[in-house]
């Protein structure tokens, strides 16, 4: 453990260059989450060099968007590092030049766009390597010719897009293209083309869609059979484009032509061509009055026996009489009427003789309003949109002539009064729009009829209330937006009836709860709901969740709550919701998130808190414990200040974290490294500090290989933005710091292996040596050692107070009484008052002559009396001065001394008294010998001995 410790902090990351990094993070691009390496997004960055944008991008890339930079220039073999890539984008960056061998080495390119930009020219050998692609892109630049070859490597292009350019030659289009024998599509639209004339080429067989609108064509200019591959073809907006141009030209193939806003009369072209009538786009041709329809009709009737498609859009049309299209051949499919004048429908009589007509468009005219129609004649009607009108009011029975009518389309008007019968007898109605009106009531008959209906759309109205009853007949409703209304409260019963609702969209009203009505509702049906931009708010942490039996719920918007946010988030609030996948909580003002808020949500898979929380946010520890599915977390703006294990760790499928903007300083790797799947982190604009404890982190982003860190090499420190976070200088954190490490925990284990040892063999050594040192430092040693010639006391009597009677009616007595004139040191008389205990013992101890040790069980359980046992043998054994008295009071085994080795060492060496018991023969004549030896032993080597000794004349 140790060396893997060594070997981690030894590391030096100090990079001159990305590009030596062996991280899996970019300097200008950000792989895509779940891509595996192969898509990348270069978006919006400042640096104007290709290489530094994409150096870092490994080989294994396929998908790659460089877009909305400052970026004018390519250079040679600037992707010759990503052999394998297969979409290029490079849209949105002001080129102008690209260098011959730019594109070199993308053998595998299928799709290159290069719109939007300012490119003028390109070189003749710029595609030379790019032999598979199949989509090129050059729209809006400044193109004015090709040069000659220019794409014939391209032999497996099938889309070409030239639009929005100053092109003017189109021989030397065609030439260009005239290899390209898999060519599919042409876009020439919004260019400076005034002819279609060629030299002798033609264009390929397999181009069938042909894109020359709003140019300045005056003629075609082309041979006859220029045109007869081609199927589709728009040369709409090309105003001074006559219908003679078309004098021969085959157009046979033709399934779509558009020729909006040119010169061509429509009659006298049907009259000179070969196109296939029912092919023609009537929109835009000018056929303003029913006189000029009648004859396209008539001509029409003659050409074909009947019209899947009619497109008559954008022709001026004000109105229509029953008789107009009654000279057209039968029309099955769509009748677009869009973009004239239209004011009135007058119940569609106009269709009184084409009701074979599946779906009809009239949208972006000047309708005001749909009437009542009480003949049910447009059976076969199935579709009718009357989108961008200026409908007021819908009557009564308003479609009551069109019963088999599938979609309605009535959004984008001024509705406001939709009668209650106003949708009467469409009883197979299956999609419903109303949405972007003026409504303000539904009552309980407005849907009577509309029992097979799927979606109904009433988002951005002006309804504030959901009476009872208002959807109870919609038992097959499984999309219900009521989205962007002024909607309060749902009614008791407002909601009953919608059995198989699965998407519901309350998003943008009023409401300041969830309705109870929801869980009673939608038990088994409801997958989404949304509830964002609300009033919603919660008083108390303690209620009872309103999703509770919404057991298939999966997606809940809760984000946005005006105009404060949730403030408070209930504990409960999300109980029962055990399938919910994804929760958006962002723009609230929660101020504080239980531990257990999450706890049911065992399958979420993405969770946004971005930006919801008040200030300063401390999560809870465990608070996201239970997500264990979940695979992306957006906790962005939220004031984070500590990232942990604790938080964090049990999130053990996340994929994607995005942390930018909180105020961490510093992010713990063990958090980190607690997330095995993770693959994309964004710390974007967190204050990280550039500092010694950050250096594991810094070393975990440069070298992690699995998860991508967001723009890495551009987070600054806050010190200083000229240095980077990634190469701030952490040598000063490593130096010899692994030695260190390793030494300190060598000397650790050497401590804790010799301490054991230490205080069983030296323990009361080193203690007495704490306790001289102790007294040597207060300037007691000192006088200690002078007065030891001349001590105060004879004998220092150690005892334990059990014995303390003893020692007062046998000791004291026989020691200074009785004729003695020995001076005893006795705890309770001779101890300085208010002085440390233990400085009275070592000064007792060097203070007298001789220490008696009164031994008995319990002066030996005692640690007092330990003490001064060991400074009295300390004196004995290592000073060589005879101090030390025994006298035992009780018989002790040998097994009961053996763990006092220090007072078996003195029985060894010294003689020992026993006092005698009552066990004796003759008790008074042995103690009175105990008393006698002891008498000898305290005198040995005292003052009076040395008296005696002289008057003996020694």
């Amino acid at each position: 453990m140790a060396s893997l410790t060594y070997q981690l902090l030894s590391i030096t990351v100090v990079l001159g260059a990305a590009q030596l990094i062996s991280g899996y993070s970019f300097n200008n691009c950000i792989e895509e989450p779940y891509s595996k390496g192969q898509i990348f997004n270069c978006l919006n960055r400042k640096n104007k060099n290709m290489s530094a944008i994409i150096s870092d991008l490994p080989p294994s890339a396929i998908n790659l968007t460089i877009s909305i930079n400052h970026l004018w220039h390519i250079p040679n073999k600037s992707f010759v590092h990503l052999p394998k890539l297969q979409l290029l984008r490079l849209d949105q960056n002001n080129l102008r030049s690209i260098d011959q061998f730019a594109f070199q080495n993308l053998h595998q390119l299928k799709s290159l766009n290069m719109s939007n930009n300012n490119i003028s020219e390109l070189n003749p050998f710029l595609f030379k390597d790019l032999h598979n692609l199949t989509f090129l892109s050059l729209t809006n630049n400044k193109l004015k010719q090709l040069p000659e070859g220019i794409f014939l490597p391209l032999l497996n292009l099938t889309t070409l897009i030239m639009r929005q350019n100053f092109l003017t030659n189109f021989s030397g289009i065609a030439q260009s293209v005239s290899f390209l024998k898999k060519l599919r599509e042409l876009d020439l639209c919004f260019n400076n083309l005034t002819s279609l004339s060629h030299s002798n080429v033609s264009l390929p067989k397999s181009l069938t869609v042909l894109y020359i609108c709003r140019n300045n064509l005056s003629t075609l200019g082309c041979k006859n059979s220029f045109l007869e591959f081609v199927q589709l073809l728009d040369l709409s907006y090309n105003s001074r484009l006559p219908t003679m141009a078309f004098q021969g030209v085959d157009l046979s193939h033709i399934n779509y032509l558009r020729l909006r806003s040119t010169s061509v009369k429509i009659v006298e072209f049907l009259n000179i061509s070969n196109v296939t009538a029912g092919h023609v786009d009537f929109s835009g041709m000018g056929l303003k009055n029913d006189n000029m329809l009648i004859k396209l009709c008539k001509l029409l009737k003659r050409k074909v026996k009947g019209l899947t498609n009619v497109d008559l859009s954008g022709n001026w049309i004000r109105n229509l009489t029953n008789y107009t299209l009654c000279y057209c051949p039968k029309i099955t499919g769509v009748l677009d009427l869009s973009r004239n004048k239209l004011k009135s429908l007058s119940c569609l009589k106009f269709l009184h003789t084409q009701k074979h007509i599946k779906s009809l468009r009239v949208e972006h005219n000047h309708l005001t309003s749909i009437k009542s129609c009480k003949t049910q004649d447009l059976r076969n009607l199935e579709e009718v949109s009357y989108r961008y009108n200026r409908i007021l009011s819908v009557n009564a029975f308003a479609f009551y002539h069109t019963p088999n009518i599938k979609t309605l389309e009535l959004n984008i008007n001024t509705i406001a009064f939709l009668h209650r019968k106003g949708l009467k007898g469409l009883k197979r109605l299956e999609t419903l729009r109303l949405d972007n009106n003026l409504l303000t009531d539904l009552f309980n008959n407005t849907f009577e009829d509309h029992f097979n209906l799927k979606i109904l759309n009433l988002r951005n109205n002006r309804i504030s209330v959901i009476f009872n009853g208002t959807f109870l007949s919609l038992r097959n409703l499984t999309t219900l937006d009521l989205g962007g209304n002024k909607i309060t409260h749902f009614e008791p019963s407002g909601l009953d009836g919608l059995e198989s609702l699965s998407k519901f969209y309350l998003d943008g009203n009023n409401l300041k709860q969830i309705d109870t009505s929801l869980y009673h509702v939608f038990q088994d049906t409801l997958t989404v709901l949304d509830l964002q931009s609300n009033q919603i708010r919660f008083f108390t942490e303690n209620i009872g969740s309103p999703f509770m039996n919404l057991s298939k719920l999966s997606d809940l918007k809760l984000d946005g709550q005006r105009p404060y946010g949730l403030v408070i988030l209930p504990r409960t609030l999300f109980r029962g919701l055990h399938s919910l996948k994804s929760l958006y909580l962002t723009n609230n003002k929660i101020y504080h998130l239980d531990s257990d808020t999450f706890d049911d949500l065992t399958s979420l898979n993405f969770l946004t808190l971005d930006n919801c929380c008040v200030g300063v946010t401390q999560l809870q520890p465990g608070v996201f414990k239970n997500l264990r599915n979940l695979t992306k977390l957006i906790v962005e703006n939220m004031g984070i200040q500590n990232f942990s294990k604790e938080v964090f760790g049990n999130l053990t499928q996340l994929n994607t974290l995005q942390l930018n903007r909180n105020g961490m300083q510093s992010i713990q790797i063990d958090a980190l490294e607690s997330l095995p799947e993770l693959h994309y982190l964004d710390i974007r604009n967190i204050a990280l500090s550039c500092t010694c404890k950050n250096s594991l982190l810094q070393n975990w982003t440069l070298h992690n290989p699995k998860v991508q860190v967001v723009y890495l090499y551009n987070l600054q420190c806050p010190h200083d933005a000229k240095v980077k976070f990634y190469n701030f200088d952490t040598k000063v954190c490593y130096i010899d710091l692994g030695e260190y490490l390793f030494l300190s925990t060598a000397a650790v284990i050497l401590l804790f292996t010799v301490t054991p040892l230490l205080y069983v063999k030296l323990y009361w050594k080193i203690k007495y040596s704490y306790y001289v040192f102790r007294s040597w430092f207060s300037e007691q040693w000192r006088r200690l050692r002078d007065e030891e010639e001349n001590c105060k006391y004879d004998a220092f009597i150690s005892y334990n107070f059990s014995d303390e009677q003893w020692v007062m009616d046998q000791l004291l007595p026989n020691l200074e009484g009785n004729g003695s004139s020995f001076k005893l040191c006795l705890h309770h008389r001779d101890f300085e008052l208010g002085r440390d205990i233990v400085d009275n013992i070592v000064s007792a101890v060097y203070s007298s002559r001789k220490t008696i040790c009164v031994v008995s069980r319990n002066f030996m359980s005692s640690e007092w009396c330990s003490l001064e046992i060991q400074l009295a043998s300390y004196r004995l054994f290592d000073e060589h001065r005879d101090v030390l008295l025994l006298v035992f009071l009780e018989q002790m085994s040998e097994r009961q001394l053996s763990s006092y080795h220090r007072m078996r060492k003195v029985m060894l060496q010294k003689t020992y008294l026993q006092w005698p018991g009552s066990d004796c023969t003759d008790p008074a004549q042995a103690q009175d010998l105990f008393w006698k030896q002891l008498r000898r032993a305290v005198k040995t080597g005292s003052r009076l001995e040395k008296e005696e000794k002289e008057q003996k004349g020694f």
